[in-house]
């Protein structure tokens, strides 16, 4: 069967990386996918929630899973702390693995423990889809010791260093010869591509409660240790007959409380998802309040031309006044500023209140986040904008606006073509930009314009100001 590398596919065999910690499944699920997506870090147990990414490998399609580290001690020792979160990271690599197509076992050359026993005895009933590779093993390092593990009835052992690439290509090989592709099918059209959203916020605001009960699935970890998620952690579900795909990132401090090297990493990632999403829901813990990293990071989400949702979460323990939400509402209003076009919901991600109506949202907002405005009907409505407030007529500030046209959508943004450049204000655009929202149905979304000379020739690009 053949495959097209540019079309999206569905029903993909899944390929699971399992092991102990720090024996290298993230620097191997980075080398597979020829992309950095998991964080690394010689840390152990940087990864807890499985790491979910779908790729060409000998241009077949696969899904590939990076998942937590598997630690003997996960459920001795004290209640609580990091015990707990080990336990719930060693209960998902295993849920993990039942679903899989295919699990590929690392272990570490020449450090073999009883955890990495204790792990080959649980995956004995899936012996049938199991590859064993041996990392860390560039130069022929330590591998003639490694040959001891085929005393546990091993049929192949294979040889890589997943930070260096070595014998990679054969590995990859083995992974193929396992995957049974002839129930792949081939994925919706562009036209009814899935909406991603990304959810972001600070530490502990439920964006993982969020994210598992909207897909309906236990996919990130939840405990109440501050940064429990670290990667991002991808999640599918359909609403409305409307395909959907969650985003569930690493929660969100100020720099000055960023301390580790993961955390920083984590951060990074959680902001990048910004680029994957069309929509970003905001977390806001409604008994908190508003801070200013809320802000900045609705700020960075308008910037990229991202639909926002402010989702005030923990409504369900908030005074049950008749006027509690629209008080909130209207402080957020005020110290938001110029995002008063950005929806306010109430949520429960505990209990599910507002879920319905935070997806409903989405729906709306990504209706206005994919519409383009033909040139024809959008220069006939800026006759109208014109004369209803027509540009300054002063010697320093006369300019003429000339015509318009919409060049993009998701992000949606227009040009607008002027006589004078520099004579444009910045508050005759947010003008343009109000009625623009107001009237062509932008009512709730960022929208960019900018302003370019119509004087400019072919081989003159630079003259344009975006506001």
């Amino acid at each position: 069967m053949l495959f097209d590398i540019d079309k999206t596919y569905g029903n993909m065999p899944t390929v699971v990386l399992v092991g102990r910690p720090n024996v290298g499944k993230s620097t191997l699920f980075n080398r597979l996918l020829r992309m950095r997506r998991a964080i690394t870090d010689p840390t152990p147990g940087v990864t807890r929630d499985p790491v979910v990414k779908d790729t060409f490998i000998r241009e077949k399609p696969l899904r590939l899973i990076d998942t937590g580290g598997f630690k003997l001690d996960h459920d001795r020792g004290a209640a609580g702390g990091a015990n707990t979160l080990d336990s719930l990271v060693v209960e998902k690599t295993l849920e993990t693995i039942k679903s899989a197509d295919v699990i590929v076992l690392l272990l570490e050359a020449g450090v073999f423990t009883a955890e990495d026993e204790e792990f080959i005895t649980l995956l004995r009933p899936y012996q049938k889809k199991l590859i064993v590779a041996v990392n860390k093993t560039e130069g022929g390092r330590r591998v003639g010791e490694s040959f001891n593990l085929l005393s546990f009835g091993f049929e192949h052992i294979y040889f890589i260093s997943a930070e260096h690439g070595d014998r990679i290509a054969e590995l990859e090989d083995v992974i193929i010869g396992k995957s049974d592709f002839s129930g792949v099918v081939e994925a919706l059209p562009p036209e009814k591509e899935p909406i991603r959203i990304a959810i972001l916020g600070k530490p502990n605001t439920g964006k993982s409660t969020l994210s598992n009960r909207l897909t309906a699935s236990e996919s990130s970890l939840i405990s109440d240790i501050p940064g429990t998620t670290r990667d991002v952690v991808e999640g599918a579900f359909i609403y409305k007959n409307r395909n959907f795909v969650l985003l569930d990132t690493a929660g969100i401090r100020r720099k000055s409380k960023v301390t580790e090297n993961i955390e920083y990493y984590s951060v990074n990632r959680a902001i990048k998802t910004i680029d994957e999403a069309d929509i970003v829901f905001l977390m806001i813990d409604a008994q908190e309040g508003l801070s200013d990293q809320d802000k900045k990071i609705a700020a960075l989400a308008s910037e990229k031309g991202r639909g926002i949702v402010m989702a005030l979460n923990k409504w369900d323990v908030m005074p049950a006044a008749k006027n509690t939400f629209e008080a909130v509402r209207d402080r957020v209003r005020f110290l938001f500023g110029k995002m008063e076009y950005a929806p306010i919901i109430a949520v429960s991600a505990e209990t599910g209140l507002g879920a319905d109506k935070l997806l409903d949202t989405a729906i709306r907002l990504y209706g206005q986040l994919t519409k383009q405005i033909d040139t024809g009907p959008l220069n006939q409505a800026l006759e109208r904008w014109l004369e209803e407030y027509p540009p300054p007529h002063g010697p320093q500030t006369r300019f003429k606006v000339k015509y318009a046209v919409q060049v993009s959508k998701r992000p949606v943004k227009f040009v607008v073509f002027v006589s004078r450049i520099h004579a444009v204000t910045e508050s005759y655009v947010s003008y343009l930009r109000n009625k623009m929202r107001k009237d062509l149905g932008f009512k709730e979304i960022p929208v960019e314009i900018e302003i370019r000379s119509s004087r400019i020739s072919k081989n003159a690009g630079n003259s344009k100001a975006p506001l």
